[in-house]
């Protein structure tokens, strides 16, 4: 069955939102209805407290509220009765089309320079991780990790067990915070997890809020319950979040300036769209491969999950793999062993799609594809780690002319 979070972050979220919209353009003499809805949003954050400890949405909420209560001069003793508020008035910041110069990123920071150098990072499957670097990667990290932490969003993931006594895990759960950033845009916190992709941020907002250049911080619904993505200008940056069967990919392009944007150099290297997964959560699949055949031929079954819905065999699955992914790259191999591994037709689409993500967001389109050594060449006819197809044989070409001269 799928995860479900006790975390009732979300119900608190949108209930303040739906009690305070357009609570902005209140006169003064309303003001005490404001203080009673976050009182109510405070009482709301306490009673789910005990379930939501290392959740970053709680914990920006419950910031978020100290901050209000302190602006608005709001009592913490007093009624939480949540008051119906009036909704938002036609030319709201939710419609404003106007931005100022600052909440475009190539316009501010790069006005008489050379355009940025865009990178992407990418996690799917089981899961597979592409850094900004384009190292490829198969780790475990089972639970709560960072992927981003920079100077302007943080982005969680949570991992869990594909199936029962398996190292497999996938991304059950997603959260983004997008900071504060001067005039463009107000503190914006998605989440989604598994069967839940909503098209708006905690908040129920759309956009980033109330500031002038609201309108560069955006959510697109792309498939309903299926693909999202989320633009976020002033910082250059374009966010895909896809749920897959009933697990999330992510996929981000992102401006190496706001990649490296680090304040505490020391903890750059904790999140691991950077530096990667840490030597004992990398898995290499390569050597595992004939251990994954044995047990994909297993029909797995646990007291809580049906059956795997389809036992590859390693040619079967080779055979899947390649009705979506002709190339035999690291996409293509990563989709042989997610389906050995847990028999889910459904993660052959993910690193299907993980790739179709690729080709849109990675700026450099001869670096699309990734390869490494398989274990289906010959020890003699292994191509080196990371060489593709074409340059080994070039290489295989020069040796044969260089032994002709000897």
């Amino acid at each position: 069955p799928a995860v479900t979070s006790p975390c009732k972050i979300l119900k608190c979220n949108s209930e303040f939102w739906a009690a305070t919209s357009g609570s902005h353009h209140l006169g003064t003499e309303e003001a005490p209805e404001f203080c009673t809805a976050l009182r109510a949003y405070a009482h709301c954050t306490r009673r789910t407290a005990r379930t939501c400890r290392g959740d970053l949405a709680y914990h920006s909420a419950v910031h978020g509220i100290d901050d209000l209560m302190v602006q608005h001069n709001c009592s913490k003793d007093g009624p939480t009765s949540q008051p119906r508020l009036r909704t938002l008035p036609p030319g709201d910041s939710q419609e404003r089309s106007d931005s100022p110069e600052i909440c475009h990123y190539e316009k501010s920071f790069h006005k008489h320079s050379a355009a940025p150098n865009y990178t992407h990072c990418g996690l799917f499957g089981d899961p597979h991780l592409r850094t900004f670097t384009d190292t490829f990667q198969t780790c475990k990290v089972q639970g709560a990790w960072p992927l981003i932490d920079n100077n302007y969003l943080n982005v969680q993931v949570t991992n869990t067990p594909v199936l029962p006594g398996s190292t497999a895990t996938a991304t059950s759960k997603l959260t983004i915070i997008f900071k504060s950033f001067q005039e463009c845009v107000d503190q914006k916190v998605y989440q989604a997890e598994m069967d839940e992709l909503p098209a708006a941020f905690a908040d129920g907002s759309k956009n980033g809020g109330d500031k002038h250049g609201a309108n560069s911080l955006k959510i697109t619904e792309k498939v309903s319950g299926q693909h999202i993505e989320i633009q976020a200008k002033y910082i250059g940056t374009t966010i895909v979040v896809r749920q897959v069967g009933r697990y999330l990919t992510f996929a981000v392009r992102m401006p190496e300036e706001v990649v490296n944007a680090v304040e505490d150099r020391d903890s750059q290297g904790l999140y691991l769209c950077l530096r990667g997964c840490p030597l004992n959560q990398q898995i290499d699949f390569q050597t595992i491969r004939s251990a994954q055949a044995t047990e994909g031929r297993a029909r797995r079954k646990g007291p809580s999950l049906p059956a795997p819905p389809e036992a590859f065999t390693y040619e079967t699955a080779t055979a899947k793999c390649r009705e979506k992914l002709p190339v035999e790259d690291l996409y293509f191999q990563s989709c042989v062993f997610d389906l050995l591994t847990t028999g889910d037709v459904n993660f052959m689409l993910a690193a299907y799609y993980a790739f179709e993500d690729v080709k849109m967001l990675h700026s450099n389109k001869d670096k699309l594809h990734l390869y490494e050594r398989t274990r289906d060449l010959a020890p003699s006819n292994a191509a080196p780690l990371g060489t593709t197809p074409a340059l080994w044989v070039a290489l295989l070409c020069l040796s044969q002319c260089w032994l002709c001269l000897l």
